[in-house]
């Protein structure tokens, strides 16, 4: 008789023909599961009607040209009343499927390696993560945004309850928390890849590992507890509804069921990888594994397995060969072994192991609490009385195989090391990158190894650094540290000319507001509670204040003291007054000329160091339609942008950033140069982001402004993947922004990105922006800003 609250066998599911690589528990029908597996099909299993036991394929998806590798499935919407299912493949795509076809609605392209791991949000949201390093959230058949940080595949992804809250987890041995697309904190223990994430609550989540430890986080920072009782990689984590108890799987054959912090009951399977598992709403537990089965395990007597299908199972068992390197069985020494009257003694401990020598076989008993019994799990094979003579050392290490692959004939050979107790793909898919291959050769060498290497007896040990992706860290480009702050004054020399004093005003007053017309710190402001006067914003907003006569002094002083290559001679120099002062005046009757505009912009690649009152004449001039055009024109301005961009790296100067960011904004007041920027609006927006750490509140005003005239132009098209970015840099910045005229400047801009936008709309509230404004609601001074979050707030509703 079994103890009460043991897992034991419901069923076995033998509808994949190769490794079940991934589980997911389906919205509809009620009871269904879907499994993905090397086979490249995905299946929706349904439960048989009472009192039969098992499940029966509903349906099989086929949509991927490579093995299936991970599933979630999608809540149910006005859509699609059952939800979707959503698989990752080894062909890079991710497949969206209804629950009644089997091909995909739609095929997602972007990531550039294998997908591995999936998981579904609110509002639609999904987060993938791939061998390529990276992971990219999804909305509807777009990609929103990209997550760049990880060094090494990103083997795991989870969206925690909290809105804007994403988890990676990657091989390079750590978690990463995303808000709204970037980085807010890495999580540092595991000292192997990690393999698995699951969320407990909105404020915890686990963590399992190459490193066989399973770890409890809190979000905000610390490992509050480690558990200790796999043996090798753990592959899988499925938290129960209660939020304490969870079960896990991996690569030591076994799936672990833990309650209260300990691991209560210990289930050895017949196949060596247990991929992946997931909870049935009924409790019952689904694992998938490297034989291809699909296992069910019930606590409820009425779902257990028939006496016959028990045995059946305890039979298969028994006839496994397990390799002591993968298993808890530690060095075999069979001289020192006892024999079967060791079995005569209970075990003290649920899944506890005992080598028995019967003849001149090793055996290996696992004690169940269950059964109050010992049952076989397999024979021992491999050792170490067989010990290494005939493994074979390759770089320092020893390997069942060392393969030698011609690739080229009279080209070098090269070397492929195998163990047996490796997966066959990830080191097929390891050899192809160490040597440069193409990726189409990954079935090729998968197969070579397979059959290669049949009917081999296991080897005596694996490798260190088995898994393709764990290497050391490798070199990110643009990681380093945003500038902090700057001291001093970054104009030198005499006559005190500041570009950006004006604190980025953009009307012929100083004081005027480029929104409302009047004073921005305004008080009649306050009355205008139910008229939304502020957004959607459409019409570009610019720089356009100068004094002409500090910029012409600034500039010849420094002309002066220009590199000889460099310095103007004074016709060029009164030309170049001459432009900023049809600019200044944009109803002046002159018009500005091409050669000056060419001096202007050879002028604009002066030294760093003196350039700064060259592109406050630029900012100024690119606002006349001549120079706009001239310089925004088809076959001049990607190389205008390219040279503003040059000038936004994180380490330049912040006034030659600042008059930058500027220019670009006036860019938008020209139709060509709005059609430059639109074009160029990824490359823009990813380096202007770049600068959201720095400490100057003219840089972010700048900043803001880009994101408003950017909002603007996307304003009432359907381009999700521009308002993602809008969102997610409006969102960077105000992490940082001070100043609350670019903080008004940024709620303008979530507001015309939302504006008549469902799809919008639900997207800012998976990235977390309601609770990011939330504060500003009580802004008094300037009342504009606590008016303006108000009305976005009442947007998002």
């Amino acid at each position: 008789m079994a103890s009460p609250n043991t897992y034991r066998l419901s069923c076995s599911i033998p509808g994949h023909e190769m490794d079940v690589r991934g589980l997911a528990t389906a919205f509809f029908p009620d009871g269904a599961f879907v499994s993905v597996s090397r086979d490249r099909t995905g299946r929706v299993w349904v439960p048989n009607s009472s009192p039969s036991r098992g499940f029966t394929e509903m349906h099989c998806m086929n949509g991927h040209t490579n093995f299936v590798s991970c599933v979630c499935v999608i809540a149910p919407n006005e859509t699609y009343p059952r939800g979707l299912i959503v698989t990752g493949g080894n062909d890079n795509n991710i497949c969206v499927f209804s629950m009644d076809r089997p091909d995909p609605l739609f095929v997602l392209k972007g990531h550039k390696n294998t997908v591995c791991t999936l998981s579904a949000g609110k509002f639609g949201t999904l987060l993938s993560g791939s061998w390529d390093t990276t992971a990219k959230v999804w909305l509807s058949d777009k990609c929103m945004m990209t997550l760049q940080g990880h060094t090494a595949a990103v083997w795991a992804v989870v969206i925690l309850p909290e809105q804007g809250l994403m988890l990676t987890g990657s091989a390079d041995k750590t978690v990463k928390l995303w808000k709204a697309g970037r980085c807010e904190k890495t999580f540092t223990g595991h000292e192997d890849c990690v393999r698995g994430l699951a969320v407990i609550n909105e404020s915890e989540f686990l963590s399992c590992s190459n490193d066989a430890s399973i770890r409890r986080w809190l979000v905000a920072g610390e490992c509050v507890q480690v558990y200790y009782s796999h043996t090798n990689y753990i592959y899988s984590l499925a938290v129960f509804p209660n939020g304490e108890d969870f079960v896990s799987t991996g690569e030591d054959r076994t799936l672990r069921i833990w309650k209260k912090g300990e691991c209560a009951q210990t289930i050895r399977l017949p196949a060596q990888s247990v991929w992946c598992c997931c909870l049935l709403t009924n409790g019952d537990i689904v694992v998938g594994a490297s034989d291809g089965i699909i296992r069910v395990f019930s606590e409820v007597d009425e779902r257990v397995a028939s006496a016959e299908d028990l045995q059946a199972f305890e039979d298969e068992l028994s006839k496994a060969t397990i390799d002591p390197s993968t298993g808890d069985l530690g060095d075999i020494k069979m001289e020192e072994l006892p024999g079967k009257e060791h079995l005569d003694e209970p075990g003290t401990r649920d899944g506890q192991t005992r080598l028995i020598k019967e003849g001149q076989k090793v055996e290996a008993y696992q004690w169940s609490v269950s059964e109050a019994r010992w049952l076989k799990i397999g024979d021992v094979v491999g050792g170490s009385s067989q010990a290494s003579s005939s493994r074979v050392m390759y770089e320092g290490k020893e390997y069942d195989f060392v393969f030698t692959i011609d690739v080229n004939e009279g080209g070098p050979s090269m070397k492929l090391p195998y163990n047996v107790t490796d997966d066959p793909w990830l080191t097929a898919h390891n050899f192809l990158q160490k040597n440069d291959l193409s990726a189409v050769f990954l079935d090729q060498v998968a197969n070579f190894i397979i059959e290669n290497t049949k009917g081999h007896t296991l080897g005596t040990a694996q490798p260190q650094g088995a898994d393709p992706f764990t290497g050391s860290g490798r070199y990110i480009p643009g990681s380093s540290d945003g500038r902090t702050g700057f001291g001093g004054d970054p104009f030198t020399g005499t006559g005190r000319y500041i570009p950006g004093s004006e604190s980025g005003a953009t009307g012929p007053t100083r004081a005027a507001d480029p929104f409302t017309g009047g004073s921005a710190y305004s008080s009649a402001a306050l009355q205008r509670t139910s008229t939304n006067i502020y957004f959607p914003k459409t019409e570009a907003v610019t720089f356009e204040q100068a004094n002409a006569t500090q910029i012409l002094a600034k500039l010849k002083e420094l002309n002066g003291g220009a590199p000889d290559d460099k310095k103007l001679p004074e016709d060029m120099v009164g030309k170049l007054e001459g432009l900023l002062m049809s600019v200044c005046d944009l109803k002046a009757s002159d018009t500005p000329t091409q050669e000056q505009i060419t001096i202007l912009w050879k002028t604009s690649h002066w030294p760093e160091d003196i350039v700064f009152p060259v592109l406050d004449i630029l900012r100024l001039a690119v606002r006349h339609p001549v120079v706009n055009e001239s310089l925004c024109s088809e076959t001049d301005g990607v190389q205008f942008c390219n040279h503003l961009l040059s000038l936004l790296a994180p380490q330049g100067r912040p006034a030659n950033q600042m008059l930058a960011l500027r220019t670009l904004c006036n860019c938008f007041s020209g139709p060509l140069g709005r059609s430059l920027l639109m074009s160029q609006r990824e490359t823009v927006m990813t380096r202007a982001t770049e600068l959201k750490g720095v400490c100057n509140k003219n840089i972010h005003i700048a900043l803001a402004t880009l994101v408003l005239n950017y909002a603007g132009g996307l304003c009432g098209r359907a381009d999700l993947e521009g308002k993602a970015q809008c969102l997610s840099m409006a969102s960077a910045i105000l992490e940082g922004a001070l100043d609350k005229e670019a903080v008004f400047r940024l709620l303008v801009a979530l507001g015309t990105t939302v504006s008549g936008d469902p799809t919008a709309k639900d997207l800012a509230e998976s990235l977390g922006v309601r609770s990011q404004i939330a504060k500003y609601t009580s802004v008094s001074e300037p009342a504009k800003v606590g008016e303006c979050c108000r009305l976005v707030l009442n947007e998002l509703q």
